[in-house]
């Protein structure tokens, strides 16, 4: 019996080229800024137009600031990247959602947001978050610039396909515990490259208990397990979130489409390449104390001393730790924090603004922190606003900035100064990632707000 992985897939098979990869039929691509330029380059070149426009959605997010959006852009290099793709958009006939436009956000936030991401579908863009979109039923990986400008000249894309894998979590969470810290357990138990040439379905009864906002976040951090992406089947969940959005189907082609969705599932004999099981109970709040996402530790333990590290691995992992200025067998709480960020297309969603909301609410941002608070797109920051969040927010001392993917990477005004420690909601911590010599301690929304009021890595479970 086929797994869900393999159904998705061999409905979008156009050929199999013997010896050699799939020609796959991709249903979307997402365009940003970064990825796209040489890609619309080699169209012109060759004298040729996007081959199924409507399939194709743009928008800036990387290089946006997250303040006056509505002047121009100062900086000239983030200024250059978003203009091009306003043009290439408008040449190609494609949709753009530019900045200040209701619509525009996180492409991998707007895409399941406006019922974009549906079950089902192949998605793809040159981001390798693109795992994001998994999490509505879907097989989304991302996709390097030749092979973004191969899905517009012909809504295919050769892929070689990877193996299957089945991560299965069960039982309850424990208070303050969130599926960011189920992908940072997952990560610190897997390593980085556990799951390298695996597609990953997650499964079981925790999963299945996570909101659409949660099964976001888990999906978005497949990549940093080494997989080419993670998906979760749809499920009831899944058809009450996407049901009115914009994009997804209406009326009676609802219907018809949720009778197929619910075909979307492995089978109870599907076998998989590989199989991993783990206990929800044994998660708890999670950080990073290293410079790759896999050096997690729960937030009550100790930084692994150096005699539980394989002796080809002591080098660097003294190096991670001489970078983070952390030393093996420290507590991380209690560690002064320099800034906290909440957003990205990690932790951007409502849920993620709702949960940080909950712990300020009453309190007061600690006077020495940096808070960055960046919705992952407007239709977020609205939501925000009609639900009273921004006046909590603003009453404990904190703003809310415009949308963008703002501190999680550094290409654009939001970056951590070298030195500093940054709380991140994002989705990686390695050198550099949030600034030159910044460093990053990854958590979820709640471990960021601890932080913010505190000023100290503080366990928010104390809070709760």
């Amino acid at each position: 019996m086929n797994t869900l992985f393999d159904k998705i897939w061999d409905a979008h098979v156009v050929q199999n080229v013997e010896d050699g990869p799939t020609q796959l039929y991709i249903d979307r691509l997402y365009c940003h800024e970064v990825t796209s330029p040489q890609a619309f380059e080699g169209l012109r070149a060759r004298g040729l137009q996007c081959f199924r426009p409507k399939q194709i959605f743009c928008m800036p997010d990387h290089n946006t600031p997250t303040h006056d959006q509505d002047k121009p852009i100062e900086d000239p290099v983030s200024k250059t990247q978003v203009d091009t793709l306003e043009k290439n958009a408008k040449d190609f006939g494609l949709t753009h959602f530019g900045m200040m436009h209701p619509k525009n956000g996180i492409i991998h936030v707007v895409g399941p947001e406006r019922g974009l991401s549906l079950p089902g579908m192949t998605i793809v863009c040159g981001d390798s978050h693109t795992s994001t979109h998994g999490a509505v039923g879907a097989v989304a990986f991302g996709i390097g610039t030749s092979e973004v400008e191969m899905v517009m000249a012909s809504q295919c894309i050769l892929q070689q396909k990877p193996k299957s894998m089945r991560i299965n979590v069960e039982g309850v969470l424990q208070k303050g515990v969130t599926a960011k810290d189920i992908a940072l357990y997952l990560m610190s138990e897997l390593t980085t490259s556990g799951a390298t040439g695996y597609f990953i379905e997650y499964a079981g009864s925790t999963i299945r208990a996570l909101s659409m906002e949660g099964r976001l976040t888990l999906c978005n951090l497949s990549i940093e397990m080494g997989a080419r992406g993670g998906f979760i089947a749809p499920d009831e969940t899944t058809f009450e979130y996407l049901k009115g959005r914009e994009y997804a189907p209406q009326g009676n082609d609802w219907e018809k489409a949720v009778e197929y969705w619910k075909t979307l599932k492995s089978g109870e004999d599907a076998v998989f390449d590989k199989e991993l099981n783990f206990k929800a109970e044994d998660i708890e709040p999670m950080v990073t104390y290293g410079t790759n996402p896999g050096m997690g530790i729960g937030i009550s333990q100790e930084i692994p001393g150096l005699d539980t590290i394989p002796e080809a691995g002591k080098i660097s992992y003294m190096k991670s730790l001489d970078y983070m200025g952390f030393a093996p067998q420290e507590k991380m709480l209690g560690k002064k924090v320099d800034y906290v960020f909440l957003g990205a297309c990690t932790n951007g969603r409502i849920e993620d603004f709702r949960a940080f909301a909950s712990i300020v609410k009453g309190k007061k941002k600690a006077e020495h922190v940096t808070a960055w608070l960046v919705p992952g797109s407007w239709m977020v920051d609205s939501q925000i606003r009609e639900e009273g969040l921004d006046v909590i927010l603003k009453q404990a001392g904190f703003e809310i900035r415009q949308p963008g993917c703002s501190a999680c990477l550094a290409m654009n005004d939001d970056k951590i100064p070298a030195g500093k420690l940054s709380v991140s909601t994002s989705n990686r911590n390695f050198e550099g990632r949030q600034g030159p010599g910044a460093r990053t301690v990854l958590a979820s929304p709640l471990v960021a707000a601890a932080a913010a009021i505190t000023g100290v890595i503080t366990d928010p479970r104390d809070f709760l």
